[in-house]
């Protein structure tokens, strides 16, 4: 379901499941959440946020995070001492989204990756899960992706 010029609405609305669509990330909060996280969000997350500021699923649960909730868990993650000495470091990682048990979707920014990978919060795994934002859409909701 690769689409060139996305309507991310359009395209999470086709897929099964129960999806909640929030307003539209305002461009000073895709500003601001890009200065917290010291670099660009990347392109298909920052187009699918300016039609949605967040995707709910059938049980609340994050399938993508608004902007604020971006920055605030990336940086958390990212500046925390503790959990430095616990994990490799998350500076490579954008989380945008959590899996409902702990686990947390991201994508790999600094190198202009679309990819999609799951880290697993109880082994510091980071696991390829998806081609594309739209592809992890699809397959999360279509539960091709087990965790």
């Amino acid at each position: 379901m690769e689409v060139e010029s996305t309507v991310w609405t359009e395209v999470v609305t086709a897929l099964p499941g129960t999806a909640v669509f929030q307003s539209p990330a305002s461009e000073s909060s895709l500003s601001r959440c890009a200065t917290i996280l010291g670099h660009p969000l990347p392109t298909d997350l920052a187009a699918l946020l300016r039609e949605s500021n967040g995707i709910e699923g059938e049980y609340g649960d994050g399938l993508i995070w608004s902007a604020e909730r971006i920055a605030s868990e990336n940086q958390t993650l990212r500046e925390d001492a503790e959990l430095a000495t616990l994990y490799m470091p998350f500076d490579p990682l954008l989380f945008f989204a959590d899996a409902g048990n702990g686990d947390l979707f991201a994508l790999l920014p600094v190198i202009d990756r679309p990819d999609v990978f799951v880290w697993n919060h109880e082994d510091d795994s980071r696991t390829w899960v998806a081609p594309s934002l739209a592809k992890y859409l699809e397959w999360w909701l279509t539960g091709q992706i087990e965790l």
